[in-house]
């Protein structure tokens, strides 16, 4: 077996594969004996099929396979052994005038063409300037928050009279244009959330509600045309909900209201454990420093996004553009050429940002250990369980979550990859110079949904 590399140009290069009759001939021998073995065929007894006849019912595939495998693994060992770093996989060149026999006597050449990684580099100084922010709890956000655990501790009552935020379960039944109820039409028993009601004409006129109330609702205009709700609502599809322009007869059955509990002892100690927290000044400076905790993982998302856009169009690199096009396509079957272009200039910033991780990790010998997985993980899984109750989960039973969580294996790289991120940000934040500002929470939601 003959392998060579022809560069065209410093991103581009083809490999060229020669494979002669005595670089397969032996695999494919052994492949028929052992398949003769195995095979139970009409005619035969089990193991006594003769190889000649396996060979002749089966010898072209088996040499296909062959030949693919001969060419997989010594593609990629040239590519390792000769350092050669690619971007993509290689992807085969076809030749419709070479016309193979495979009969067992053909000198195969297979090329196949490479894009090669461009030489990075990345000079981070302390000339580089991002800003870090520090993001406070705001009133609203802090009230919300409060008001939210108060109602998950809180209890369900049935007032006689509804007011902001109840629940009403109700009769639904839909509307002819002439007001009567349509006949066939669509009918159910739901609850409609009070809080979920968008237009303010009309959450006024259902506050003050009574059971066995009776009045006429536009659902569309009251859900501000949120299909998944109102779909919920009438127990309907969601495609039936968006095209839905009728208007229901509402019938109240009952009212329900989620009553916030009492700031007491009970409530803290069910919360942050015994003792922890004894009175309401104690109680909001635990809420805000959990939400503040919160706010400081959105700030860092956003030095890091604005580090990744900074650095992607500052370090200059080519990319073998033309290649990688050719490689998605040949790897996406079903991606159009009107999807290639629109998502290729993201794919590209993407790869550079990989290049430039790369690149700071091996310059900066920057190592990923197990353990540093294991405890993002773990403080991941501990933040998805803090959304529903502050009470913290016991270590024990964490690191059990945790040690199953890393077991999936798209898990465990996805982590992987979000330690590699967290190594590489952090070098950065180390050399670079970073410029501390206060900002409020919803003054920096402003920020962020402005770019």
């Amino acid at each position: 077996m003959n392998i060579t590399q022809e560069k065209i140009d410093n991103l581009n290069a083809v490999v060229k594969i020669k494979i002669s009759p005595e670089d397969y001939t032996e695999k494919v021998d052994k492949t028929i004996k052992e398949q003769a073995k195995k095979s139970t065929l009409p005619g035969f007894r089990k193991g006594m099929v003769p190889a000649a006849h396996i060979k002749k019912m089966y010898g072209r595939s088996i040499l296909v396979e062959t030949v693919n495998a001969l060419l997989s693994e010594n593609l990629n060992k040239f590519l390792t052994e000769n350092k050669v770093e690619i971007l993509g996989q290689p992807v085969p060149v076809v030749d419709n005038t070479k016309d193979f026999k495979w009969d067992g006597t053909d000198a195969f050449e297979f090329d196949y063409e490479i894009g090669l990684a461009p030489a990075v580099e990345v000079n981070i100084t302390a000339k580089d300037k991002f800003t870090q922010y520090n993001v406070k709890a705001d009133d609203e956000t802090l009230a919300s928050r409060i008001k939210n655990i108060r109602r998950s501790y809180g209890k369900m009552t049935n007032p006689e009279v509804s007011a902001d935020d109840d629940v009403l379960y109700a009769e639904l039944a839909q509307l002819s244009p002439d007001g009567s109820v349509f006949e066939g039409g669509i009918t159910n028993t739901g609850s409609i959330r009070l809080d979920q009601v968008k237009d303010k004409t009309i959450l006024k006129s259902l506050i003050g509600l009574k059971k066995d109330a009776v009045l006429e609702l536009d659902l569309q205009k009251a859900l501000g045309n949120n299909q998944a709700v109102i779909a919920k609502l009438l127990n309907i599809g969601e495609d039936e909900a968006k095209d839905l322009q009728s208007k229901f007869q509402v019938t109240v059955k009952n009212i329900n209201r989620l009553e916030e509990s009492d700031l007491n002892q009970e409530f803290f100690d069910k919360i942050f454990g015994e003792g922890i927290v004894t009175d309401e000044a104690g109680f909001t400076a635990k809420i805000t420093e959990e939400i503040e905790g919160m706010f400081k993982q959105d700030a860092d998302r956003k030095l890091q996004n604005d580090m990744y856009t900074q650095l992607t169009e500052n370090v200059k690199m080519d990319l073998p553009d033309e290649f990688l096009r050719k490689w998605l396509k040949a790897t996406n079957e079903k991606l159009s050429d009107a999807e290639l272009e629109e998502g290729y200039n993201d794919f590209a910033k993407n790869l550079k940002w990989t290049l430039i991780e790369n690149k700071i990790i091996k310059d900066n010998s920057i190592e990923i250990k197990y353990e540093d997985v294991f405890q993002t993980a773990k403080q991941r899984l501990d933040a998805q369980f803090r959304m529903y109750s502050p009470a913290p989960m016991p270590e024990d039973q964490l690191s059990q979550y945790t040690a199953t969580f890393l077991q999936e294996k798209d898990n465990a790289n996805r982590i992987f990859e979000e330690v590699k991120a967290i190594k590489v940000f952090e070098y950065i934040q180390s050399v670079a110079t970073l410029d501390q500002k206060d900002i409020a929470y919803n003054k920096f939601q402003e920020l962020v949904e402005s770019v």
